[in-house]
């Protein structure tokens, strides 16, 4: 057997000299240049960073202000007639012009604003209310429970929508409470089916098992614990759900089932519109084009949200 090679070491001297004293700086540890954001923080940034959804929360708040201050930026009113000032173009005195009632459309176009943005907020927040705890119930406790309540909802779900307006017409005047009630019948089920599915992903989780193991009811479970980590898709579904309503409540005045004359609707105005719109087409173009913003803004806001509170999205 070969032997390895006996490989001698030099010793090197070392002195105090040689060795040099850390200043207060290198001694310093490496520390977390990030601030440290909470999930809602961390949305808000992202969502920041969509331009699309941001320009559509613009317009929203922008719509809601209009809405709410038009009366002070004209002296006309929306219900006055001036059979002297009919069907005039658009100018000074009448910003969006007149209709064949002499009524002003700028006016008009704005109480219009107020009840479609009215309309689609009370129908989100009945929707809210009514599909979170519907499905709740639905998704934490399965089973015959599950099984009852859903069929019941798909059945509902069925029923044709233009069918229960018009019932519902038949029994109450049109008017904006009879659209909220007829959006509140159904409106409600698709949140209430996002919000079951939530709390079926979510209820055999370990911080569920051990609030249940510390002797938490069934109610505390689910409000304390389950629906608000269910939170995302729920907001993301409400802003879905107000264009929605917009648009029903816009076609349902068309139809003549919705606010009666003299109050503004965006559908009642281009109802009236359509008889004469090549020759006076501002008074379709406006409510048609406002209309169309309004739902356009809600759901580009609604995408960025969406991808805001979507943790798959985190950089």
């Amino acid at each position: 057997m070969a032997t390895q090679p006996i490989v001698e070491t030099q010793q090197i001297p070392v002195s105090n000299q040689d060795f040099q004293k850390l200043s207060n700086d290198l001694k310093t540890p490496d520390k977390i240049s990030r601030q440290s954001l909470t999930a809602w923080q961390d949305a808000w940034i992202r969502l920041k960073e969509n331009k699309l959804a941001m320009a559509g929360l613009i317009t929203i708040i922008l719509l809601v202000v209009m809405a709410i201050i038009w009366p002070v930026l004209t002296p006309h009113d929306y219900y006055t007639n001036d059979l002297n000032a009919t069907n005039l173009k658009p100018s000074s005195e009448h910003w969006f012009g007149t209709d064949d009632l002499g009524r002003d459309m700028f006016a008009r176009t704005w109480m219009g604003a107020g009840i479609s943005l009215q309309v689609g907020i009370y129908a989100a927040l009945i929707d809210l209310i009514v599909g979170v705890v519907y499905g709740g119930i639905m998704g934490y406790f399965g089973g015959r429970v599950d099984e009852v309540m859903n069929k019941t909802s798909e059945v509902l779900y069925a029923i044709p929508y233009l069918l229960i307006v018009i019932l519902i017409s038949v029994v109450l005047e049109p008017s904006m409470t009879t659209i909220i009630i007829a959006l509140c019948i159904t409106g409600w089920i698709n949140m209430s089916w996002i919000v079951r599915g939530q709390i079926m992903q979510l209820k055999n989780q370990e911080y569920v098992l051990a609030s249940r193991a510390l002797g938490a009811g069934s109610g505390r479970i689910l409000f304390r614990h389950l629906i608000p980590n269910s939170l995302g898709p729920i907001i993301v579904t409400l802003t879905l759900t107000v264009p929605s309503a917009i648009f029903a409540e816009a076609f349902l005045s068309f139809l003549g089932l919705g606010v009666q004359s003299p109050a503004a609707s965006w559908g009642t105005m281009i109802n009236e519109a359509m008889t004469a719109w090549r020759l006076y087409p501002w008074r379709f173009l406006f409510p048609a084009f406002l209309i169309s913003i309004t739902m356009l803004a809600f759901n580009l806001f609604g995408d960025g949200l969406r991808d805001a509170l979507d943790p798959k999205m985190k950089k």
